[in-house]
This record gives structure tokens, sequence and C-alpha cells, in this order.
């Protein structure tokens, strides 16, 4: 069992371990065994309480300042390629579609609708770039069922335009 003496030396380091809070205050010396002097414990300065986190974020709202002419080249290609009539001519099977599960779409035909690996003028990493629409018929519905599926460029080929 701990004497008299060495209790508020033991709650003294404690304290001074374990302090955190200005508010805590720190127990008085043992009357018996001082372990300071007489006029108390010091305090830490109030600067060492207030921590201040500082962010910088650089933030440029003109994206084209910032596009190489790679980048310029690719998104013209990209438009290019919008609106043009696709043929999956790998096997693939999509599994989002409610009405048809288990869906293949090799040799179904589609529409581009989105090239998604360039956003605001910069380059993203979109694995699967290509947005591509398709209908499907469903036995039960009346009309076809839209959908779409990101394809890469390998998955797919341009089928000749009817213009």
């Amino acid at each position: 069992m701990p004497t008299a003496a060495t209790i508020p030396t033991t709650a003294l380091v404690s304290a001074l371990l374990w302090r955190h809070h200005a508010a805590a205050p720190l127990p008085s010396p043992s009357p018996v065994a001082p372990a300071r002097p007489a006029i108390g414990v010091p305090r830490r300065p109030a600067a060492l309480f207030r921590r201040r986190i500082s962010c910088q974020v650089a933030i440029t709202t003109d994206a084209s300042s910032s596009s190489s002419p790679s980048v310029a080249e690719e998104e013209a290609e990209a438009l290019a390629k919008i609106g043009r009539r696709v043929r999956v001519k790998v096997p693939l099977k999509v599994y989002h579609v409610l009405k048809a599960p288990e869906l293949d779409l090799e040799g179904m035909e589609g529409e581009i609708k989105q090239y998604v690996a360039l956003w605001k003028g910069k380059r993203i990493s979109a694995n699967l770039p290509f947005k591509v629409e398709f209908h499907v018929a469903v036995e039960g519905q009346p009309k076809p069922v839209k959908f779409f599926a990101h394809l890469k460029e390998d998955e797919f080929e341009y089928l000749p335009s009817s213009d």
C-alpha cells in the first residue's frame, strides 16, 4: 500500500505527463514531502494550447490553360467518335440491366453517347472510356429497353455510317 507521501508525488507526475487541458487543475504538492517549491507548478503558455492547421489549395478555373496539345487532340478525336454506331465484337456479359439479367452484348449494336476519359479538359483515369447506348427487346415490354454500358475501344468495331 502506498504511503501518504508517495500518493501526491505520483499524482503530480501523472498530471504533468497526461495533462492537455488548461482547465484541469494540478494537484498541490504533498505537505509532508514537498516535491516543488511553494510557488506552485508552472503552467504552459497559452500559445502551446492553440493549434493552427493551414491548408492551401491551388484551383484553376480555366481548364484550357492547363491543357496540353495531346489532350486537346484526344478531345477532338473523341468528339468525332460521339454519335457513331458500333457493334460489340467480344463476348461481354453485363448484369446491370434489370429486365434482362446476364445479357450478352456480343454482336449487339449501339451508339456512342459520351467519351468519359476527359473531364473539363483534363485526362482522368477511366478504364472503360466509351459510354455506349443500347436498345434490347424484352419479352412482355411494348418498347425496347434502353441501357448504357461502358466499353474500351478494343471491345467494339465501328459500323459504316448510313449517310
